[in-house]
């Protein structure tokens, strides 16, 4: 090995060294849930910086995915922790919970764990700012649906929400993941569908009671769903933060749009994002 290609693999190895000194420590928890009666895994990204409270981001999982399908997709968010002093959350939301409390299986219950239950275990076990103004909620897929019902109906929890791909309005796919064994048949409970879905739950808003951040790609299959979702929103004249971009319902698209999402947050944190949102998708639609 000659000198440059030495000083190459020095300079690899100390970049690779500082990004791993400077990342977030990464743990595995079991919370439990009294409501459901079992220990629930979560994965508790924190940064390195001590004597602070942070703010949280709470991450929802897809479909068939689990607690560490976010660290998998986007690893970098334990630089991510460290770089904007944020504290990562990935609960475990089950293989097709949706994240509702279901009206048809009590056994069901993670619309309780997620906002009565971890919120107020990680509130008292790690130095967080323990309000709205430092806490936001965002998911992929099953994730995103999930993650914007829940700040859509609880909004003395959360500030901020988004959603990546998110299956805001499942109605379009009465046999899909899962989703009739927690709602019942959708021919015979139509209303039930609707009323649990983020379409319906946006009624409810009004302007600047929620900063809200969501995207999909062009080629995936709830872009139909998400682009309804931005025109309701507009319709309304509720400002939010809606995006379009190349891509599919793929963990590369969701690797890529995370980012975005966890900047909006932190500046949603520092009180430095605007007053008011765009209401215009960036494709113009």
């Amino acid at each position: 090995m000659d000198y440059f290609e030495c000083m190459k693999t020095i300079l690899a190895f100390l970049l690779l060294l500082s990004t791993r000194l400077f990342a977030g420590q990464t743990d595995t928890i079991l919370v439990h849930s009294a409501a459901m009666n079992k220990d629930i895994k979560c994965v508790v990204i924190t940064p390195s910086t001590t004597n602070a409270h942070w703010p949280v981001v709470y991450l929802l999982h897809g479909y068939s995915g689990n607690y560490a399908q976010w660290l998998s997709t986007a690893p970098q968010l334990q630089q991510e922790a460290d770089a904007y002093g944020i504290l990562f959350v990935c609960p475990d939301g089950g293989f097709d919970s949706w994240y509702f409390d279901s009206p048809v299986d009590p056994t069901i219950r993670y619309e309780t764990f997620v906002t009565k239950e971890l919120i107020a275990y990680i509130d008292s076990h790690y130095p967080t700012e323990a309000d709205r103004a430092h806490r936001a909620i965002t998911g992929l897929s099953m994730g995103g649906h999930g993650a914007l019902y829940l700040a859509m109906h609880h909004k003395d929890l959360f500030g901020a929400a988004g959603a990546t791909s998110g299956g805001v309005d499942f109605t379009p796919f009465p046999n899909n993941w899962g989703i009739k064994k927690d709602l019942g048949d959708y021919n015979s409970n139509k209303t039930v569908w609707d009323t649990h879905t983020v379409l319906y739950a946006a009624d409810s808003l009004h302007n600047g009671e929620l900063r809200l951040i969501f995207d999909c790609g062009t080629d995936d299959f709830f872009l139909p769903v998400n682009r309804a979702l931005h025109q309701k929103l507009i319709a309304e004249k509720i400002d939010h933060d809606y995006t379009e971009r190349p891509g599919g319902h793929s963990g590369a698209y969701w690797h890529n749009s995370i980012d975005y999402q966890v900047l909006f947050f932190h500046k949603f944190f520092a009180g430095t994002a605007p007053a008011v949102t765009s209401t215009a998708s960036r494709k113009g639609r």
